[in-house]
């Protein structure tokens, strides 16, 4: 301490203030050279215009401007209600922009201290850069905890203390007065640093004899110079934190400012003093700056780590039941699960407690993000000993993010309820790689989940009922009466429908007037003259029902005769599924919707969803089917379920919306280490000849997104039947060749894996085989396929044991998989769409399936020159044809050579976006087996549960 002779030295809070603010600056511009996108930014709402306020807030700006702060003024009028208040602060704590929020006080006179308190209660303790929030008060006087903020003033008076260089721990210390805004606050701090802390108040007896005993004073009474320096110990450090006025004529305004401390009497006596103004005042402003670049930072810093909090696993030595596995965990609700990845509540549309809709504005949020690395998941070509690909898809999704500590989405279809209840089972893993919970999943996910295929089915069967319809109200009118009830006359005027303007263009027909059409007009436009040979849409249903492939519609007498053959198709098969997965965002859906063909006119035109006019409404119908569902893996890693088109007649993969949503979530910032990015496996259907070709071919091209690698999963089982194993009788034991080893036909059927592999890297694409592990599988075979799959050019081959383990069972296949995906990705299409439609299925049917050629019907070549004439002719190509060979023939296995691809005919999905030949005959409605999968699905009639699960 200095000696009592000695005058103390000034603590200049404006020098002391000027350099924090530096500092703040320093690191604004810091983070920024690393990271553009970091903006802090501080909201300050003010209600009424009172001079003070005003200036207090003008300060503010002012700082936030030199410091590189965005400053957000939200000025209310003086009679603003409190709850009108906490909106706009909630609106604000949802803001990622908004760094800090302050409540600029007082409010209108109408508010008192309740009101107030509800009003700084509102604001988001994260970003409570005034340290007033009870949960940041609360951890302050805490000595177990740290709050997130302290309150500026306290923290500038404890910044003033430490430059005086005055130890305080050890220290007493004083502090004269008890509010909740420094005096408090500032004994709490000093008891946090181990000084000795008296709080004295209005009714404290004997003060002067008090402060004599102080080594640090800070007085916050307001009473001008109410501490005389006698009351001081000499060598004393004083932190005068009182503003008030005393009137003085010498000065203009007729007044000026002094502290609560008698300056000239204290610094005879203290060995450090902060004037007024000049001390405390200017350090309230530079502490609201660096508490608001630490929120600033905080938040980033939590947007950027996105960490899945892993559900630990239980796993058995013998593995149990699927359904026994589910049963065991617990899931953690769909709303932790969104918030670790950092979706934001009102982007959230909970269905229920394990699932829920994410909105599509979180596309806009992050469109500033790069793409996380894009993987497909394929396979082998499939056998009834099955290749284990969706469970690797999951297994694998487990291990990179709760193993490896990496953002991991699973992005799947959604199944088909007909083929759930007719074969026995669902699409959502199995062992200790699910989708859970199984109850949920199964009564859910393979069902209703959130009834995106009921909107679907309810498209697709308006669009039939009005074709139908329009086609009997043809039929049975004139021109006139036709064209009378489409436009009629409201309130004497006729008026077009806002969508009949782009059939009238449609017809070259430059007029707006309803009345302005000439007779031969009014027939082109009403008459949409559908040829009945030409239709080529049917109701759909999500059942296998087989009598409903081939039915007869309109024999009720109501219908005149009108009568046409026509036919189900299972719901999943519908163009409107298809539109589903392919859209990538509401305004593509709804033209993809309208665009869809649902017959050729006599005229030889086709007649598309828009011409019926009912485009607009199946956009309404499927207006929340288009957001992506989102559940969890068995260890709390997150998985995208949406969509699920056939895999034959269309593209088989999960939406573009889902994985583009995924990969924005799995994405990194500008200024990212490469160890930030997060992974995104998205399942093609089928064998890698189907599900990857048109993932790359079609998929890819519609959403623009380029895969970084293929990982294309085997079993040795299925790879033995490619090798000429015996055939699989369900209900019969396994033949040898398949629980013993057999290298020879192994190492033949390996032959398929190598097709598959040259496949994918004909589109560019990085390739790791994923060798599902089977208990009877040996180390000899498990090497072979190994040793195969890398001569036949794959990046990486490794053996897999989730099923049995869990994400830890697929942990060298996660590194394997990130190590391979370093780099850019060298992307590259199979064909151009610019070819010739013929070409474009030649060269998918040469380079993919291995054939000499292709073969059209005349049914198929005539179909060809129609869609090349109606305009059609540069979509890509979705081959319809069996799963289970390379050819068109089920029965050939292996690697299948000298075959000529037959295309029986060739269809259009103009909104979809594809043409898909047909090659032999390929059932778009399953039937029920003698023994159908329901016969043992139940409820719990006690607790509701579903039971006769797997």
């Amino acid at each position: 301490m200095a000696s009592s002779a000695s005058k103390a030295q000034i603590i200049d809070g404006t020098a002391i203030a000027k350099s924090i603010r530096e500092e703040v600056a320093g690191k604004i511009k810091s983070l920024q050279s690393q990271f553009p996108r970091f903006k802090p930014q501080l909201a300050i709402i003010q209600a009424g215009a009172r001079p003070d306020s005003a200036v207090y807030v003008r300060m503010k700006a002012k700082a936030a401007e030199e410091v590189g702060i965005a400053f957000k003024h939200v000025t209310l009028p003086e009679d603003a209600e409190v709850n009108d208040i906490v909106d706009i602060v909630q609106k604000l704590n949802e803001d990622d922009s908004v760094s800090g929020i302050l409540v600029q006080l007082p409010l209108g006179p109408h508010v008192g201290a309740d009101g107030e308190r509800t009003v700084t209660e509102a604001i988001s303790p994260q970003k409570d850069v005034d340290g007033f929030h009870a949960y940041n008060i609360g951890h302050l006087s805490s000595r177990a905890s740290e709050p997130l903020f302290t309150p500026c003033t306290p923290t500038g008076v404890i910044h003033l203390l430490d430059s005086t260089g005055v130890k305080i721990s050890g220290s007493r210390a004083v502090v004269l007065g008890r509010s909740d805004i420094v005096g408090s606050p500032v004994a709490a701090m000093l008891r946090h640093r181990d000084a000795t802390v008296t709080q004295c108040h209005s009714r404290t007896q004997n003060l002067p004899d008090i402060v004599k005993e102080a080594d640090i004073i800070v007085s916050a009474i307001g009473k001008p110079q109410y501490v005389q320096g006698s009351w001081i110990k000499p060598g004393a450090v004083v932190i005068d934190v009182g503003t008030n006025y005393i009137p003085d004529a010498t000065k203009k305004s007729g007044q000026r400012l002094v502290g609560d401390v008698d300056f000239d009497s204290a610094a005879a006596v203290a060995s450090h003093i902060t004037p007024v103004p000049g001390g405390v005042g200017p350090m309230t402003v530079a502490m609201l700056m660096s508490n608001t670049l630490k929120a600033a930072e905080r938040l980033w810093e939590e947007a950027r780590s996105r960490r899945v909090k892993p559900l630990k696993l239980n796993v058995l030595e013998k593995v149990p039941s699927d359904i026994a596995i589910s049963e065991a965990q617990t899931p953690k609700p769909v709303a932790q699960l969104a918030h670790e990845l950092g979706v934001h509540p009102d982007e959230l549309e909970s269905y229920g407690k394990y699932k829920a809709k994410v909105e599509l504005s979180i596309l806009d949020r992050l469109a500033h993000r790069k793409d996380g690395k894009y993987i497909i998941i394929a396979g082998i070509t499939p056998t009834p000993l099955g290749e284990g690909k969706s469970t690797t898809t999951i297994g694998l999704a487990q291990a990179l993010g709760a193993h490896l500590g990496r953002p991991a989405f699973a992005c799947v279809r959604q199944p088909s309820q007909g083929p759930t209840f007719g074969i026995k089972g669902g699409a959502a893993g199995g062992g200790y790689s699910q989708v859970i919970p199984m109850d949920e999943v199964w009564a859910q996910f393979n069902l209703h989940l959130t009834g995106d295929i009921h909107a679907v089915t309810a498209a697709n069967n308006l669009l039939a009922a009005a074709l139908d319809a329009r086609m009997f109200h043809e039929a049975t009118q004139s021109d006139k009466a036709l064209y009378s009830r489409l436009v009629p006359a409201k309130k004497g005027k006729r008026e077009f429908a806002p969508l009949m303007f782009k059939r009238l263009k449609k017809l070259g027909i430059d007029k707006t007037n309803p009345d302005d059409l000439t007779p031969e007009e009014i027939n082109r436009f009403a008459r949409l003259d559908v040829d009945p040979e030409t239709i080529t849409w049917n109701r759909v249903i999500d059942v296998n029902d087989r009598h409903l492939r081939k039915i007869t519609i309109g024999q009720n007498p109501t219908e005149q005769g009108h009568t046409r053959v026509t036919g189900f198709d299972i719901a999943v098969a519908s163009e409107c599924m298809a539109v589903l997965a392919l859209t990538t965002d509401l305004a593509d859906m709804r033209e993809r919707l309208g665009a869809m063909v649902v017959a050729t006119s006599k005229r030889g035109e086709p007649i598309t969803a828009d011409d019926l006019g009912v485009g607009g409404a199946l956009a309404v119908l499927m207006k929340d089917a288009i957001k992506p569902n989102l559940m969890q893996t068995l260890e709390g890693t997150p998985v995208f379920v949406h969509a699920g088109p056939f895999a034959n007649i269309a593209h088989g993969n999960s939406s573009i919306l889902a994985d583009r949503v995924a990969l924005k979530l799995a994405g990194t910032e500008e200024g990212d280490s490469s160890d930030r990015v997060g992974y995104v496996l998205t399942e093609g259907g089928f064998g890698a000849d189907m599900g990857m070709e048109k993932f790359c071919n079609i998929k890819c091209r519609v959403s623009g997104l380029k895969p970084d690698a293929t990982v294309i999963v085997a079993t040795t089982r299925a790879l033995k039947m490619h090798g000429g194993g015996p055939d699989v009788t369900p209900g019969k034991p396994l033949h040898d060749t398949y629980t013993k080893e057999d290298l020879v036909t192994l190492k033949e059927g390996c032959k398929n894996l190598a097709k598959h592999i040259e496949n994918a890297r004909k589109f560019g694409v990085k390739v790791i085989v994923a060798i599902n592990q089977f208990a009877s599988d040996t180390e000899a075979e498990l090497q072979l396929v190994k040793e195969e799959a890398l001569a036949a050019g794959a990046d990486a081959a490794v053996v897999s044991n989730h099923w049995a383990k869990g994400g830890a069972g697929a942990r060298d296949l996660a590194e394997a998989v990130i190590a391979t995906c370093e780099g850019s990705s060298n992307f590259k299409f199979l064909y151009d769409l610019e070819l010739p439609i013929e070409k474009k299925i030649e060269i998918i049917s040469k380079e993919i399936y291995g054939a000499d050629g292709i073969e059209l019907s005349e049914l198929a070549q005539k179909q060809v020159e129609t869609y090349t004439r109606q305009g059609y002719g540069n979509l890509p190509i979705c081959m319809a044809k069996t799963q289970y060979s390379f050819s068109h023939d089920p029965k050939l296995k292996g690697v299948p050579t000298g075959f000529t691809i037959p295309i029986r005919a060739v269809r259009l999905s103009a909104g979809a976006g594809f043409l898909y030949p047909i090659v032999g005959d390929m059932q778009t409605m399953p039937g029920l087996g003698t023994r159908p999968g329901f016969w043992e699905v139940g409820l719990d009639p006690e607790t509701g549960r579903v039971i006769g699960l797997f």
